[in-house]
Order: C-alpha cells, then structure tokens, then sequence
C-alpha cells in the first residue's frame, strides 16, 4: 500500500521540492498551504511523478483547518503515515520596524502552524501508535542572525516545543516518531514574495542550497525519524558548531556582517507584494514552484548529507569543519 505523507507549506520552496519527491516514490501526498494556483502546480507535479495529489487550502495557522483537512486527508488515502510541517512566513527588518501585528502573524504562521500540525497528526497517529512527524527546522533555530527576528523566535520554539513533545512520546514507550531538519540557506521563491523592509532586495546568506537538497534530507529523516535531528549542508554544521563554542564571537562577527549578506547589490521594488497576510500564488498563472531566483548562486549537491547520514563519521567530519570554521574566524578577528 502506498504511503500517505502530509505536508504543510507545500506550495513553493522546500515543501513543493519535497512533495515531488514523495510523488516520484508514487506515495499519496495530501497537500497544505494558502495560494491555490501553487498547490495545483504541486499536485500536477505529485502526479506526474506518478503518485496521487489531494490538495487543501489550508491556513496553518487556524488549528480548526488544519484540523479538518487531516480529517478530509484520512477519508481520502486512509491513515496518515507522516506529517512533514514546512509551512512559514517572515519579515525581513530591524525589529523596531517590525509591528506587533506582523510579529504575531509571523509566530502564527511559523510556529503555532507547526504545533496545529503536530496536534492533528498526532490525535491521529497516537490511537494506532505508529506514525512519524518531521519538522523542517532551519540552523538559524539555534544561532539568530539580525534582520529575522520574528522567524528567528519561532524557529527556536520549534525546538523546544519539538524536544518536550519528543520525551513525552519516550516517556509513554510510544512507537510514532518526531524528528527535527536543520536547514541551511535555501534558493526558495520566498525571497521574492516576504514582506521585506530592507533597502535592497533580500537573499539567503550564502552558501546558498537548492531545495532538492533539503527535500532528500527531509525524506531521509521521514524514513529514520528515530534521530533527535539532522544536520543539513556544511554551513550548518559550522554555524552550529561555532555557536556552542564562541557565541559571543558570533553576536559581533554578524553585527557587522549579517546585513549586507542577506541582501543582494539590487535595489528593493517599491510596493511589491508579500504573503504575509495572503497567498502570492493564488491567482491563475502565479505558480512560482520550488525554485527561488538565485539558481545561479546555489548548490544543487551538499556532500555533508552523507555524513548527517552516519553519525560517527558524521561527528568527526563536523568536529573538523567546526576546527576551520574556530580558526577562520579567528583569523579575520585578529584582521
């Protein structure tokens, strides 16, 4: 019998990259997010890898819709094997910048969305007790940078949230599994559609990785979601290794450099639109895909995601990287 796997976000980005990806394993891929031409285009994409696509407008940040489209899911391919949550939107501007408002559409959206989505994959999961939840975190859950405050807040309450959530399961010897993805920077349209208050036009922080990459990481923790987390690119691995051992350090090397990294030479386009409050891609013809607009810039292969796959190789290679990453910063501190 054909899988059946739930992801949320999956209109554009890391979410549509990995609904294509569970579509060429021909699994039934129930479909959530807000712009419908997106989702047409993600479930036209499930098909013609030969799976079967069921999408659902679907706010992740109202519990009641969330709700009941797991519910439409279930009626639809039967039981839920895995809950994959992707679904976010941000801001990218200094804090004092950002409304109340805006902040709490942000923490709405990227973190209560992964909690709506927990709570209705496991009120179905936790009867049968088998089942597998992965969260699509990102590195900077664990080490900020300026300008991403709001998402910054509610990736790092992912964590927490997902840790408890994972020793209760523990403590109750249940068989359905949480595991958490750590990011790095991905070439996703949603450079193109955030609400952006920046002088010139936002990107990720180089290195930049395709979302097919981050889609076979996010598969892989769906099929062995035994594992706490995993690792994802080797600027994660050094961001977070740097972050145990000279956090301080990394407060004022990103002082001074985290602005213009996140934005690209171009000027910003006035009054250009944003998904904050609704769906970029929802009109007819406004599809964007997985693929945002720095193809150019990124990596379509991270030779880190063998080692995120062997843990004790997988140490050392990270222990190695957080050595040159210690001593690159060191040097460019003494500069």
């Amino acid at each position: 019998m054909a899988p059946h796997v739930v992801i949320t976000g999956a209109s554009a980005g890391v979410g549509r990259a990995t609904a294509v990806l569970f579509g060429h394993r021909a699994a039934n891929v129930t479909l959530l997010a807000r712009g419908a031409a997106g989702l047409g285009g993600a479930a036209r994409d499930v098909e013609a890898g030969g799976g079967n696509a069921l999408p659902i407008p679907t706010d992740v940040a109202d519990f009641s819709a969330v709700h009941d489209a797991a519910d439409q899911a279930e009626a639809t391919f039967g039981p839920i094997d895995t809950w994959i949550n992707v679904a976010f939107t941000s801001v990218f501007a200094p804090f004092r910048q950002i409304s109340a408002e805006e902040f709490k559409r942000v923490t709405e959206v990227s973190y209560l969305g992964y909690v709506h989505g927990t709570m209705a994959a496991l009120a179905k999961m936790q009867p049968r007790d088998r089942g597998a939840i992965v969260q699509v975190g990102s590195a900077l859950g664990q080490r900020a940078i300026p300008l991403q405050s709001a998402y910054c807040g509610a990736k790092h309450a992912i964590n927490g949230f997902t840790e408890s959530v994972r020793c209760e399961l523990l403590h109750e010897g249940s068989r359905v599994r949480v595991t958490l993805v750590q990011l790095p920077a991905v070439n996703t349209p949603q450079f193109s559609w955030v609400l952006s208050r920046l002088p010139r036009h936002p990107q990720p922080v180089p290195p930049i990785y395709q979302p097919e990459v981050a889609a076979r990481a996010v598969a892989y923790a769906a099929d062995h979601p035994e594992r706490k987390q995993y690792w994802v690119g080797e600027s994660t691995v050094a961001t977070l290794v740097a972050q145990k051992f000279i956090a301080p350090l990394l407060d004022r090397y990103l002082g001074r450099t985290g602005y213009d990294s996140q934005q690209t030479d171009q000027q910003a386009e006035r009054q250009r639109p944003d998904n904050l409050w609704r769906p970029v891609d929802d009109a007819p013809g406004s599809d964007h895909g997985a693929h945002g607009g720095f193809d150019g810039k990124s990596h379509g292969r991270s030779p880190q995601l063998w080692f995120s796959r062997h843990p004790v190789a997988g140490g050392t290679g990270a222990l190695a990287l957080g050595v040159g990453v210690l001593s690159a910063m060191s040097a460019r501190r003494r500069a």
